[in-house]
């Protein structure tokens, strides 16, 4: 623990916010590592239970599931049973436009992420070139004969400069797995819900087909 202390004083001021970084970009790796998976985000018994609903023609009971049990999927199905009267094409469009919507909700702190990722080496950078002018600037005073006097300013510059790196490189990779894992996640949502509208109205369809068939009055000759 000393030891650790004892570098992080070494690497100065700019150690500070290289800290907050740290421990920001741990935070939203933790969030993302918790709540960024497909079986939190598409529960196989909300599936079932939709599909259930749908089979049985009871778009209202459906409508009420979704409202009653908010979320990123039932959201986008939500709006696609809203949109029932108007046709099949319009519940499509509603459901890909509301998953367009949720899309935000998907990549929530993933920017901040990718920030840190690309700040963290600057500040690193910075420690060195603030290690360096110390340097510099002892060399000026009392020359290059002593070591020790040189020491403070390039051990700031080495600190600094790994610890950017340290914390940059899993950010940056971090940053990448989640955004590819987004981008699956919402494929697999419109997969879904565009699966729902072709059952949606394939049972309109079919039910229409078994319905009886009323003959009408023909008209007096």
């Amino acid at each position: 623990m000393s030891t650790i202390l004892e570098t992080f004083r070494s690497g100065g001021l700019v150690m500070v916010p290289l800290l907050l970084c740290s421990i920001l970009a741990m935070a939203i790796t933790i969030e993302k590592l918790v709540n960024l998976r497909l079986s939190r985000i598409l529960k196989s018994e909300t599936i079932a239970a939709l599909h259930s609903f749908v089979e049985r023609g009871q778009v209202e009971s459906a409508l009420a599931f979704c409202r009653r049990q908010p979320g990123i999927f039932n959201n986008i199905i939500r709006q696609g049973f809203e949109h029932y009267s108007f046709g099949r094409e319009e519940v499509k469009e509603a459901m890909l436009d509301a998953a367009r919507q949720q899309i935000p909700r998907l990549e929530r702190y993933l920017g901040v992420l990718g920030t840190l990722a690309g700040v963290t080496p600057l500040l690193g950078l910075l420690g060195t070139v603030a290690g360096m002018i110390k340097v510099f600037n002892v060399i000026a005073e009392i020359g290059v004969g002593k070591a020790d006097a040189l020491a403070g300013g390039i051990s700031e510059a080495l600190v600094t400069t790994v610890t950017g790196l340290v914390i940059a490189i899993p950010s940056l990779v971090m940053y990448n797995i989640f955004r590819g894992r987004a981008e699956a996640i919402v494929a697999e949502l419109e997969r879904h819900s565009l699966d729902l509208v072709r059952r949606l109205f394939t049972y309109e369809q079919e039910a229409d087909k078994r319905a009886p068939q009323v003959d009408r009055p023909r008209a007096a000759p």
